[in-house]
């Protein structure tokens, strides 16, 4: 592991990080992670709920050695969402950064049963009958001379349709799988051994995460930031010679924002490769990207579960404005319609696809769910799309509600099922906007009980108020609307495409 980690002004060599990983794997494995699963069998989970940091990175990498999953929690979350995932992910352990665990406040029933708690401490000492230091027990061992088995990713938590979301149960790797993921990562992360890589996208979403951990296995120098900030990634480049990035297109909007007369400051012409996915780029500002820092602006349509499954390169990105990239090696699509018919070249329809790269997987508790997206060995995540004649993949609309916010998933139905227990309302419905910076936002449409009294009026603040008190506050929409009636179909069900429109209208694309 020939990687050299840069954080808040402290490099960490080659030897020393790997020193790290293998100390974290030696703790886990004194403490059972890793042996109790066998063939067939799930694996061990370990719960990761930190900020961006060298700890967040050795720690995926030796659960990752093990052969168990790390399961990444969104530091915005509150208690009740995060003692949803704890016990749902069936996690044995969960390492937390203390500020992090002690505002949560999780009562002990909250907690799994027998699941241990470690915190990451800034200086490894922590306070007096705190939960124990996770600095201070891997400091405390000799690496471990345990070999590396089967990987099989994280598991990450997506896919709220049913009001909760849904954690994703990988099969272990066999050995071409390893390889020829390994393989897919250095084309659409553009992977060189010597790169100088930065991320500065919060380590708990899968894009990030896996950029992370693969510019790790591939050796070379890591910069890793806690936050985005736009001027400080244009000084971050200039000053260490970056050539690799991952970055998302809020990021791009933001820094295509930064005044003339700062971005002219800084030498970007190091660059080499910057890996994007998750959400969609605007061809205006992938454009605007690409005139500004030359072709290195790469694309990739991809997801939790499935992979990464296409490459837009720069070149192709001018002449094929708005498409997602064209199929990587091995990758097979089809545009099917909702009856399942496959669609022809231009026709859009569902998209299914599947790469062997990445080995199975199912939803933790939910394997109906994960049947359903199945045709033929072929997934659908619901999007809708179509094949030009040349084999590229364009995408226009979801067919599924979820919403995509500045490269994070978001799932209407668990902000609904929050808000209908909300006094007063009587159903809602919550879907997605444009939005210039963030790609999409959030609105929502309140249906109130009619005889409810005037003076507990229920206002768009009060609304708010409320979901932010349950949930994160990047769920919380930023419209909310109040309806005599919700528009509804003949079923009953709400009709969201009806509350979309006129959003949308006038718009080429939908989301």
């Amino acid at each position: 592991m020939n990687i050299t980690v840069h954080f808040k002004g402290q490099r960490i060599g080659p030897d020393e990080f790997h020193s790290r990983v293998m100390r974290s794997v030696a703790v886990l494995e004194a403490h059972g992670v890793g042996k109790s699963g066998g063939v067939g069998s799930p694996p061990d989970v370990v719960a990761l709920m930190l900020t961006n940091s060298p700890e967040a990175l050795e720690l995926a990498l030796a659960v990752r050695h093990l052969g168990a999953q790390w399961c990444p929690i969104n530091w915005h979350f509150k208690a009740e969402e995060v003692s949803f995932i704890l016990n749902n992910s069936g996690a044995r352990w969960w390492v937390v950064h203390r500020p992090i665990w002690q505002a949560l406040q999780l009562t002990a029933a909250q907690l799994p049963a027998g699941i241990t708690v470690v915190c990451v401490d800034a200086d490894g000492s922590p306070p007096a009958g705190g939960s124990p230091s996770w600095q201070v027990l891997r400091d405390a061992v000799l690496p471990s001379p345990t070999l590396a088995q089967p990987p099989r990713g994280a598991m990450f938590y997506t896919s709220g349709t049913t009001g909760q979301p849904k954690g994703i149960q990988r099969a272990a790797s066999t050995p071409e799988q390893a390889e020829a993921g390994r393989q897919v990562s250095r084309t659409c992360m553009g992977l060189v051994p010597g790169m100088r890589a930065l991320v500065n996208a919060p380590l708990y979403h899968s894009a990030p995460n896996g950029y992370s951990l693969m510019t790790a296995l591939e050796g070379g120098n890591l910069w890793i930031e806690e936050r985005f900030d736009a001027e400080r990634t244009l000084q971050l480049i200039h000053e260490h010679r970056i050539t690799h990035a991952y970055l998302v297109p809020t990021m791009y909007v933001r820094m295509l924002r930064l005044p003339e007369d700062v971005k002219v400051r800084y030498d970007l012409s190091s660059m080499r490769f910057v890996s994007s996915t998750g959400s969609p780029c605007p061809p205006a500002v992938k454009k605007a990207m690409i005139d500004w820092w030359g072709p290195v602006i790469y694309e990739s349509y991809g997801a939790s579960e499935l992979g990464y499954m296409t490459l837009l390169t720069p070149q192709d990105a001018l002449r094929k404005p708005g498409s997602a990239g064209r199929p990587l090696s091995g990758t097979r699509f089809e545009i099917r319609s909702k009856e399942g018919a496959l669609q022809p070249p231009g026709q859009a329809g569902l998209i299914y696809a599947h790469n062997p790269a990445y080995s199975d997987f199912s939803y933790v508790g939910n394997d109906a769910a994960r049947r359903k997206m199945d045709l033929g060995g072929l997934k659908t995540l619901g999007d809708v799309g179509y094949l030009d004649e040349d084999g590229f993949l364009f995408i226009v609309d979801r067919s599924a509600d979820m919403v995509i916010r500045g490269g994070v998933n978001i799932y209407p139905a668990e902000i609904e099922a929050c808000l209908q227990l909300m006094p007063g309302v009587v159903d809602c419905a919550v879907f997605g906007i444009p939005d210039e910076e963030f790609g999409e936002g959030l609105a929502c449409a309140v249906q109130l009980r009619a005889d409810w009294p005037a003076e507990k009026a229920v206002t768009a603040e009060v609304v708010q108020s409320y979901l932010r008190a349950h949930l994160a506050s990047f769920k919380v929409p930023q419209v909310v609307s109040f309806h005599a009636e919700l528009p509804r179909e003949d079923t009953g069900k709400i009709f969201k495409r009806k509350l979309r429109e006129p959003y949308w209208a006038g718009r080429e694309r939908r989301i």
